[in-house]
């Protein structure tokens, strides 16, 4: 594994391109997107890497949608073995699965059933095999949600977090009418920021272990590991880049798309960050954040304001758990180097967006959801959602149009970023409680009290930090559009792919 020191900030940050159209009429827009393998150099300093990316690029191409009708054809033409090391005894991945499969996931859509990426509904190159809940070769995105920062990603049952790390991901955004009228920044000056981390080998080939670090004989190998941490922060693809901008202000669009690892974001300048939404979409009115903590697969739309700090150079800092101040603590730099081409005309809105708060009285289920954890027959961790594996039926089958209270029950050591498809939802508090009297009695004992939501996280959510040792509260916009199968799971990869996932039902009226 890759131990010297790469020089930080010393790549340009890649601005990530958006994908064109196979063809657009009045109705719909149709896309052709290839999953390939190929080669590309993430640092200055290393060899070019082998990875796997959508239309062969690493990130992903955006795509950028205005409440069009979308029309995909997510191609396969990966090869037939992975380059990374699959455990073949963890769900989906056994029982003579195909070892490469793919399925395509935009995160955060609002999406019809057979065009959601269940992760069941994967396909091999050339749709050659399918999974028991493939339905369609074509996807469609109506794109009726507000406008928003969504995201696609690979969703095969068990090697999720091996496709994404291979660099299957990519930003899908929506814009509206109403976000046309905001006088936000744009064009150049608005930037999509993926953030991940990696570790490498010394030709530049990606390092993933295939085995926990302190592994028992037992285990097989490869053998799925608890979670993963790299040495290495990558934005847009490029490790540690920098970016030069006008003192002016800028928008960015900060995603984690990372397996395991969280973020906490601030400036070295001490300014704040204007932020202006969250995975939901724009929030009622902005608010100024010098911290922000990001979990697997959250999202913030910011405002970053370089007027005041012209010829500076401004460091994007993580603070977050297991940050090491002269790597994983480092992001990226901005170089306020540019002359100013013009007038700075944007601003930052009052307000922008009126959100309507579902009224608890309207709740018409209550869930109480408990995240647990045990051993397998390894005797290795497994994390289970209400204490139920992936198979086993579906116990979360909410009515169309119902609106639901989940209290999440962290029983576990860990906190785990839980994500829900179909819908968004608000995050209403979290509260301390004694794990072990709930362990005994099954039997809820607070012993603090119910903490709000942070500022940053008080929009819409499709991903919520649920912390050990508490009870999350959230309450769910309505179930639907639509009815049928989508998911409920933990976001950090690992504990997806070993049965942190359940199935989610939405039942007609």
């Amino acid at each position: 594994m890759l131990k010297r020191r790469l020089q930080p900030f010393v790549d340009q940050l890649p601005i990530l391109k958006t994908l064109k159209p196979i063809k657009k009429d009045k109705d719909s827009t149709f896309y052709i997107v290839r999953m390939k393998e190929f080669y590309q150099k993430l640092h200055r300093d290393l060899p070019a890497t082998r990875l796997w990316g959508y239309e062969g690029q690493y990130p992903g191409p955006t795509i950028v949608e205005k409440n069009e009708k979308v029309n995909v054809l997510w191609a396969n033409h990966l090869p037939e073995r992975h380059f990374l090391p699959v455990d073949k005894t963890i769900h989906g991945a056994n029982k003579g699965a195909p070892e490469v499969r793919t399925v395509v996931h935009v995160h955060g859509g609002t999406t019809p059933p057979s065009s959601d990426g269940h992760p069941d509904a994967w396909f091999t190159r050339g749709f050659k095999q399918t999974g028991p809940q493939f339905k369609r070769k074509m996807y469609h995105y109506p794109n009726h949600q507000d406008a928003t920062t969504l995201w696609y990603h690979d969703h095969a049952l068990g090697i999720t977090r091996l496709n994404i790390y291979a660099g299957l991901a990519g930003f899908y955004l929506v814009r509206d009418r109403h976000e046309r009228s905001l006088s936000l920044p744009k064009g150049k000056y608005e930037i999509p920021l993926i953030i991940q981390d990696r570790s490498f080998h010394e030709d530049g080939s990606l390092y993933y272990p295939s085995k926990p670090q302190r592994a028992s004989p037992k285990l097989p190998t490869p053998s799925i590991v608890p979670e993963f941490l790299g040495d290495f922060i990558l934005v847009n693809g490029k490790i540690w880049p920098f970016l030069k901008v006008e003192p002016r202000k800028y928008r960015f669009r900060l995603l984690n798309a990372s397996n395991t690892r969280s973020y906490i974001f601030s400036l070295s300048s001490g300014q704040p960050f204007f932020q202006i939404g969250t995975d939901g979409g724009f929030l009622q009115a902005p608010i100024l954040v010098k911290q922000i903590t990001l979990f697997p697969a959250e999202r913030v739309d910011v405002i970053i304001d370089f007027s005041a700090h012209k010829g500076q150079q401004i460091i994007l800092r993580n603070t977050g758990a297991n940050a090491n101040p002269k790597t994983t603590g480092l992001v990226m730099q901005f170089r306020v180097s540019l002359p100013l081409s013009g007038k700075d005309e944007s601003t930052i809105p009052s307000r922008l967006k009126t959100i309507h708060r579902l009224p608890l009285n309207q709740v018409q289920k209550i869930r109480h959801l408990t995240l647990d954890q045990k051993k397998d027959r390894y005797g290795r961790q497994l994390l289970l959602l209400n204490n139920k594996r992936w198979d086993a039926p579906a116990t979360e089958t909410p009515r169309l149009g119902n609106i639901e209270l989940w209290n999440l029950i962290n029983l576990t050591n860990d906190t785990h970023p839980i994500h829900i498809h179909l819908i968004d939802f608000f995050i209403l508090n979290r509260q301390p409680f004694d794990v072990q009297h709930f362990k005994r009695s099954g039997k809820i004992r607070f012993t603090g009290p119910p903490v709000p939501p942070a500022p940053y996280e008080r929009g819409g959510k499709d991903t919520v930090r649920v912390e050990s040792g508490k009870v999350t509260r959230i309450i769910t916009t309505r179930f639907g559009p639509y009815t049928g199968n989508y998911v409920w799971h933990c976001h950090i990869l690992e504990h997806e792919d070993n049965e942190m996932m359940r199935p989610l039902i939405v039942k007609p009226e």
